[in-house]
């Protein structure tokens, strides 16, 4: 009795096993930059070359029935796998959208999904939400009823994905009206906007934790990471807003692959501006089941405990706007002040006012101060200009790959302006130090021996 309860047991687990099967992917794409493209999905990502005719032809295994996307360099794409799936497609690159076709096992749902994205996407973010209420209202009812009369047209093969793919109605509708307040004070500049009383009010009854749902449908997927952050409180002036107070939240999730992407959304938290990314580092690994995921977690947290205080600092040797190249080394002996900054960074230019009256405070001192630029090596005209103009003192210098800078990437620097301070020996002091416009800056390089 009890070994046939043990096996009626595995059967039952069984059937809410994610499904695992190879299928089989192939097509041509032509006009590629690269030669290359991708497929992901959660937990899932494959990189294929295309031969030099733009075809290809992969096996994939896959974890679940749901939405992967398939991506170029240029454009992106939903594609829904099954575990019968067996697609060829055919794309030019320079028109994806319109040009993508789909033969084979699943080419149904997969012409469908084509049509559907040419639909969603005729008008863009910025000029859907910029539209007054009662214009986005009715563009959003024609987005939604022009989905259906496309869905009712379609012969689908897939009875599955016919039936699933019925509730992404709701989620698209729900998707606008969630999305719209936020997205119109932002395109339309109009911050003091509110809804009126009139306007359609948010499902608050929908479930935010259905792991089925969020492998199916991408609206959902924007839905529920939408209102997850929405219902999460940061500490007041905290930017980590994942580090605290929504760890317990993550954890009490029962979908792992919202936790995932969750997650993944949150890497970057394990950064030296977080003062608790060590906690934080541990708890995502403990959450995360994706070696990615994890991978990246790691990277970043080595990378994090590599510019703690007193740890020797990353090395630059950048152009000089004045002409050669300035290295860190040819500076050891003096304490280094660096602003990582870029001309089209309206915060960054901001501080400058303020780093030139620190600059002055400390004329003759045993410190020099260093701009950092990221600006793309063909905005190289503009960046010396603007110092030019400005009359802008310190040193100079122009980051040789942008963000890509190793220097950049070596302090996990993912927003500027950003400050550091080097000492005599090339060891960091802080790795995210004050502002020029904060008190705290004087403050912290008066208690120097300078």
């Amino acid at each position: 009795m009890k070994k046939y309860s043990f096996l009626l047991l595995i059967v039952i687990l069984s059937s809410f096993t994610t499904p695992k099967a190879t299928i089989t992917l192939s097509g041509k794409i032509t006009n590629t930059e690269d030669g290359k493209i991708w497929i992901k999905g959660e937990s899932f990502e494959k990189e294929i070359s295309l031969k030099p005719d733009g075809t290809f032809s992969e096996k994939l295994p896959i974890n679940y029935e749901g939405i992967y996307s398939i991506e170029t360099s240029k454009n992106r794409m939903p594609i829904y796998f099954s575990k019968d799936s067996k697609i060829n497609l055919t794309a030019d690159e320079s028109n994806f959208n319109t040009t993508l076709k789909y033969t084979g096992n699943g080419s149904v749902e997969n012409q469908y999904i084509a049509g559907k994205t040419i639909i969603t996407s005729q008008l863009s973010e910025e000029e859907l939400y910029k539209l007054n209420e009662e214009e986005f209202l009715k563009k959003a009812k024609e987005i939604k009823s022009s989905v259906e009369l496309l869905y009712q047209k379609t012969k689908f093969s897939n009875a599955d994905f016919k039936q699933r793919e019925s509730f992404n109605f709701h989620f698209l509708e729900q998707k606008h009206f969630l999305f719209y307040k936020k997205l119109h004070n932002y395109y339309a500049r109009a911050y003091d906007f509110k809804l009126s009383e009139k306007f359609p009010k948010f499902d608050e009854k929908m479930d935010l934790d259905n792991e089925s749902n969020f492998l199916f449908s991408t609206e959902y997927q924007d839905i529920v990471m939408t209102k997850f952050f929405d219902n999460i409180k940061g500490d007041e002036g905290s930017f980590f807003v994942s580090a605290k107070n929504a760890i317990p939240e993550i954890k009490a999730l029962k979908s792992q692959s919202i936790k995932n992407r969750l997650i993944q959304n949150g890497i970057n938290d394990i950064n030296i501006e977080n003062a608790n990314y060590k906690n934080t580092y541990n708890d995502f690994i403990s959450i995360t089941n994706d070696p990615k995921i994890k991978e990246i977690l790691t990277t970043n947290y080595n990378n994090t405990i590599a510019v703690e205080p007193g740890k020797p600092s990353p090395v630059f040797n950048y152009e000089n706007q004045k002409g050669g190249t300035t290295s860190l080394e040819s500076l050891k002996g003096k304490y280094v002040y660096i602003d990582v900054w870029a001309t089209w960074c309206g915060p960054c230019r901001q501080e400058i006012p303020s780093l030139e009256k620190v600059e002055e405070q400390f004329q003759g001192k045993n410190i020099v101060f260093v701009s950092i630029s990221i600006d793309n090596s063909q905005d190289r005209e503009k960046w010396s200009n603007l110092i030019t103009k400005n009359k802008m003192s310190g040193v100079q210098l122009l980051a040789d790959k942008e963000w890509d800078s190793k220097f950049i990437r070596d302090y996990n620097i993912r927003g500027i302006p950003r400050f550091i301070l080097i000492d005599t020996n090339g060891n960091i002091v802080n790795a995210q130090a004050p502002n020029p416009s904060n008190p705290k800056l004087v403050e912290l390089l008066g208690g120097l021996q300078l």
